[in-house]
């Protein structure tokens, strides 16, 4: 982490909830979640324990890939509500001891942002260079796609993801080609002062910080990233100086480099070298209970970061979000549960994704919306209770933007907070105990005991100045023990038949999770 980068205090014990805002509460029955639905369902938030928030765009946007694709960065898109609306959400989650960051897109916009309409014109002003462009029509940019001929400007515009997001422009690390301009450009420079700019604006307005949307990605040509870092410790001086409590969570997947940029966390991503989905979505998932998954490689690649970025343990691991299947489409019943007592007993910031909490499904097959494809399926409506639309909206039944789970049997937040069994209940209990001992939570240091080839179970222990806990989890339905010479004390959870111990091994029971303090 950089030596100018100072954590806001909240984030040491914070647990995140992420809202997709059009599928959260649809107050208005359009068939689209809004702003005041999630101040509605603030206190359901905090019952469960979390006590962060981070909020999916919620910008002016043509909606083509979710609002990732921004018009005006200083608009609420007004299917959500209003700029007022937004502010009072803050107020709202304020008063209740919540946390709000609102995520940035500083990669790109939509083809519809002025910023882009004004680069697109043959004659030169002051958004030609705000854009990655090439001097001819007939040029691509290397390794990127592009949009070409929609506009009088000679030259195609380089693109991130889909062919309406043109790339904003930071610069290149190493120039080489004529139209490739460095970091310290006017034109790049510009670009980064008017992110600046939008920073300010919303956290002035009360907003807690930002996650950064693929925060690796600004400046090109920077395999190594240091164009990137050198961006963002820019970005850590100007919120020193201004916004010194402002949360920066980065969606960059190597934390030793987003660390040395000043974010004060990162997030894990689906994709990349983490092995994060040998967890909970690969064929044979770890977390199963048919105990044939394999940890060792995501403890390996774990292990070397936490190592790179000195051991600070801010490496942030989600239950899932908008860009993945969710948990229980590979996990069910126990298994969820016992995925949970990993996510919330690991260092860093969890991220906890609407609706997992109670198990809420993967819907196969949904045609896509904004982009979605093959994602669409995790962003059904929450389901709140057993009411029209599982309580999500009042609109028929057709008229919602995503169609919900149809199923009979769909978990909802009501039935689940009736059934003191439920998975609601065991998340709940989770943050709880991950709340009352800092060794568990996001400074608390790590140490693996138990994670090898292709075998179960898994057993670290969490540890800060107060206390030393071991955490043993065994998602395998078989019984498995593992060496350990050291004496365990009491226990602070169990879930399962609990373990065992002859002061050589721990034996510990199919299906079962044990934390318990040793000297």
């Amino acid at each position: 982490m950089s030596e100018q980068t100072r954590q806001p205090k909240w984030l040491d014990n914070a647990v995140f909830y992420e809202i997709y805002p059009q599928s959260f509460q649809d107050t208005n029955a359009d068939g689209i979640g809004d702003i005041e639905g999630i101040i509605r369902h603030l206190d359901d938030i905090s019952e469960l324990g979390c006590n962060a928030i981070w909020l999916n765009p919620c910008f002016q946007s043509p909606f083509g890939d979710a609002g990732y694709d921004v018009e005006d960065y200083c608009q609420v898109a007004p299917r959500y509500g209003t700029n007022e609306d937004l502010a009072r959400l803050f107020e709202e989650a304020h008063k209740k001891g919540l946390h709000v960051i609102l995520d940035l897109v500083p990669g790109h916009t939509a083809v519809t942002h002025r910023w882009f309409r004004e680069s697109m014109k043959a004659e030169k002003n002051e958004y030609t260079d705000r854009y990655v462009w090439t001097d001819c029509v007939w040029e691509s940019p290397d390794g990127m796609g592009c949009i070409r001929g929609i506009s009088d400007r000679d030259g195609s515009c380089a693109v991130n993801f889909f062919s309406h997001q043109p790339a904003l422009n930071y610069g290149f690390y190493k120039p080489d080609k004529p139209w490739q301009q460095s970091f310290d450009d006017p034109g790049p420079q510009a670009t980064l002062e008017a992110m600046k700019d939008v920073m300010r604006f919303w956290l002035k307005m009360g907003c807690d910080g930002f996650r950064v949307d693929m925060a690796g990605s600004l400046v090109k040509n920077d395999e190594e990233g240091k164009g990137t870092i050198r961006l963002w410790q820019n970005v850590r001086k100007f919120l020193n100086e201004e916004f010194p409590d402002a949360a920066m969570v980065s969606e960059w997947g190597e934390p030793d480099k987003s660390l040395q940029g000043g974010f004060h966390m990162d997030f894990l991503l689906q994709f990349g070298p983490s092995h994060y989905m040998d967890l909970f979505r690969c064929e044979e998932p770890f977390f199963s209970s048919s105990g044939k998954g394999n940890i060792a490689e995501f403890v390996h690649t774990y292990q070397k970061n936490y190592e790179k970025s000195e051991c600070k343990g801010l490496i942030c691991i989600p239950s899932g979000n908008h860009d993945m299947a969710r948990l229980a489409r590979r996990l069910q019943g126990d298994e969820l549960k016992i995925a949970f007592a990993f996510l919330l007993s690991m260092p860093g910031a969890p991220f906890i994704y609407y609706g997992d909490e109670i198990g809420m499904r993967y819907v196969e097959g949904l045609t896509s919306v904004e982009g979605g494809y093959e994602r669409t399926g995790s962003r059904s409506p929450m389901q709140w209770d057993d009411s029209m639309n599982a309580g999500f909206s009042h609109a028929p039944k057709e008229c919602l933007y995503i169609q919900q789970d149809p199923a009979k049997d769909r978990p909802t937040l009501k039935a689940q907070k009736q059934d003191p069994d439920s998975l609601y209940h065991e998340v709940q209990k989770l943050i709880q105990i991950r709340m009352a001992h800092p060794a568990l939570q996001s400074k608390g240091e790590i140490t693996y005991v138990y994670a090898e080839e292709n075998a179960y179970p898994l057993a670290y222990v969490r540890s800060s100045e107060e206390e030393n806990i071991l955490v043993v989890i065994n998602p395998a339905a078989r019984t498995v023990e593992f060496p350990y010479d050291g004496q365990i004390g009491e226990v602070l959870y169990q879930f399962g038949r609990g373990l065992s111990s002859d002061g050589k091994k721990i034996t510990i029971q199919g299906q079962s999770v044990v934390f318990v303090k040793i000297s």
